[in-house]
């Protein structure tokens, strides 16, 4: 089963203002009036396509004359071995007066900073941490919510050449320490809490356990949120934000300029298979990406308000926050996408002309199923984009963004991921948007579909791969020096080759369809089929909330074959039925095949999903086959997968 393809987009550049893009410009510049002939010159040409890439986006250093070495190595090639530069010192190239960020938990608290006081804060917390011997190398980390704090913190470590690594408030105790606790970071940052759907939540308590469990530490830093002074006895070495030593306001802030590898952020993988990974990512690699992503692709522009739905857990703050290189005012945002009667985001984007706003497929999904109209409820005039990410966003959400928010906007649904902290395929302000497609591969990216031959196909489902190595591939995983363990996540599959684990689809238009994750991928009697697809048909019943579909091995006891089962959560007022269960498979049976049809559909109270939004099929699949699911730390629900055990409804 495939997507129809669509004869008409939904949307089209508007040909009086589609030269004024980034990315029109850069073609211009490049010699290409095609973005097909631009894509294919970026893959065959990397040193011509990288090193005109940096010129253009006007990179803070010194490049070198070497641009890539080592380039049929996958992994293994080297890119600007010879340049000098920082991360930070390029997002902080702008000091005046313009805003750098506003902040906005819920309803309760809104802050704006300049240029200016930005890049004032910064150097103060440098300071600190020059005091604390935080040195090159060193790492510092952040259990902190989606505060101006955390980018400060964050500025002020990578300026000195230590290494960021964050998580949000909401984890654990155990699932902090499984991911601080193996790169032992010299200085925490957290907070004594946090407001969600108008609730304040006090972190304290597991603040001083996770810091007594963590004796790398020198310094603990705790930032006040939910009070001015908050009582911060019981956690050792801990200093209030707000008692850090002054400094001179005219002091600099020191940028170490370091190699293209060195490292800068050390992200981890979700965890919900073992302890998370550990995936260091360098300089070059992120500031390249993300002025590629932000300038060309996202058409962000100086003075555009930028704005991402996210966690500290979640990489989408770190594409969010590298919008400052690109002169973009950060419209950062903690607590519930639904607060305040459901409207908040939208209530912000209004009231502060958002250009660009980003958000994951789900909360697409919920706003549409909640009846919002923001489009006649709200002034969305400065809005030009839209970005969708997380998991894929179904073409009835494409219809809603264009029916309820706006007709002339560009929905740029994206994919990528944590382990390139940017995307493979992403939007583009100089093409079509054709429904439930995702617009193109990304910039230097040689992105193809193999089969299970690997051997690459056309609108025909297979792995997502990357077959040249490309500058924001991770340096590496942290504590794995023979590298055995990056290979084996990426390599394994298709030697010389990076197979990202999603199951998608090449378009008639060079677009991308992406139908879930390779391993969560159901398999009855041998057909692949993807959960989105079913996922798609299930959700546009109105009685349903949100879904979740396993392959459960079928007869017991074998593992050659499977049943699929589908989970469904209903909205308030209703129950499965018998009638609902016969709507809900003829729905799939329908638009899809009848290999898609559900021998099971099993009504559940919740589903589990991982912090940044995201559900787990593995997870639910473990539990129903009864096996252990290996880091219920990674949940942001954990205790949903008790409604999953030991179902009497899947014995027969």
């Amino acid at each position: 089963m495939t997507y129809a393809i669509e004869a008409q987009p939904l949307w089209r550049p508007n040909p009086n203002t589609v030269g004024d893009t980034g990315m029109a410009i850069f073609m211009q510049a490049s010699g290409y009036g095609r973005y097909a002939d631009l894509w294919q010159w970026s893959i065959d040409e990397p040193e011509a396509f990288w090193s005109k890439l940096w010129d253009f986006t006007g990179v803070i250093g010194e490049k070198g004359t070497k641009i890539l070495v080592d380039r049929e190595k996958m992994p293994g090639a080297g890119w600007f071995p010879e340049a000098r530069f920082n991360y930070a010192e390029n997002l902080l190239r702008y000091r005046d007066d313009g805003e750098a960020l506003v902040f906005r938990g819920e309803d309760k608290v809104e802050r704006r900073l300049s240029r200016a006081g930005l890049y004032a804060e910064v150097a103060r917390f440098q300071q600190f941490l020059i005091a604390s011997g935080v040195g090159e190398g060193d790492r510092v980390a952040a259990y902190l919510p989606n505060l101006p704090e955390t980018l400060i913190a964050m500025l002020a470590t990578t300026a000195l050449g230590a290494i960021w690594s964050s998580a949000s408030p909401d984890f654990g105790v155990q699932g902090v320490l499984d991911r601080f606790g193996q790169i032992e970071p010299k200085v925490l940052l957290c907070v004594d809490g946090y407001w969600y759907n108008g609730k304040p939540v006090d972190c304290l308590a597991k603040n001083a356990e996770v810091v007594a469990q963590m004796p790398s530490l020198v310094q603990t830093v705790v930032v006040p949120y939910l009070a001015e002074k908050p009582e911060i006895a019981g956690i050792a070495k801990a200093l209030n934000w707000q008692d850090l030593p002054a400094v001179d306001a005219k002091k600099e802030v020191i940028f170490r300029r370091l190699p293209f590898a060195h490292p800068l952020f050390i992200m981890f993988s979700s965890g919900t298979t073992g302890v998370p990974k550990c995936i260091v990512h360098c300089h070059g690699g992120v500031l390249l990406q993300h002025l590629k992503e932000h300038l060309l692709h996202s058409d962000v522009r100086r003075g555009d308000r930028l704005f991402y739905f996210t966690t500290c857990g979640w990489m989408m703050w770190n594409w969010l926050v590298s919008g400052l290189a690109a002169g973009a005012t950060l419209l950062l945002y903690d607590g519930s996408p639904f607060a305040a009667g459901g409207t908040v985001l939208f209530d912000y984007a209004a009231a502060e002309k958002m250009t660009h706003f980003g958000t994951s497929a789900k909360f697409i999904d919920a706003a549409a199923k909640l009846g919002l109209t923001p489009g006649k409820t709200h002034d969305l005039a400065a809005l030009r984009a839209m970005f969708s990410t997380g998991s894929p966003l179904s073409p009835e959400g494409f219809d809603w963004v264009y029916r309820e928010i706006k007709q002339d906007i560009l929905l740029a649904s994206i994919s990528g991921g944590t382990d390139i902290v940017s995307c493979f395929v992403l939007g583009n302000p100089v093409l079509p948007v054709y429904r439930g497609e995702i617009q193109c591969r990304g910039l230097g990216m040689a992105v193809d579909v193999l089969d299970e031959a690997g051997m690459p196909v056309r609108s025909e489902k297979g792995e997502l791969v990357c077959t040249r190595p490309f500058p924001v591939m991770p340096v590496g995983f942290w504590n794995d020096a023979d590298g055995a363990k990056y290979r084996a996540a990426y390599f394994e599959r298709f030697p010389n080759i990076w197979c990202h684990g999603d199951f998608s689809e090449l378009t008639a238009h060079d677009g991308m369809i992406i139908y879930g994750r390779s391993d969560a991928t159901l398999n009855p009697g041998g057909v692949r089929i993807g959960t989105a697809e079913i996922y798609r048909q299930v959700e546009q019943l109105p009685e349903i909330l949100e879904s979740l579909v396993i392959g459960q091995d079928w007869p017991p006891g074998r593992n050659d074959d499977v049943r699929v089962v589908l989970f469904v959560k209903l909205q308030e007022g209703h129950s499965l039925d018998a009638v609902l269960i016969e709507r809900i498979k003829q729905q799939i049976r329908a638009n899809t095949t009848p290999r898609h049809v559900p021998a099971k559909v099993v009504q559940v109270a919740d589903i589990p999903r991982t912090k940044s939004g995201k559900i787990v099929e593995l997870a639910v699949r473990n539990v129903v086959h009864a096996q252990p699911v290996k880091n219920v730390e990674a949940l942001a629900n954990p205790e949903a997968l008790a409604y999953f055990r030991d179902r009497v409804e899947l014995t027969d």
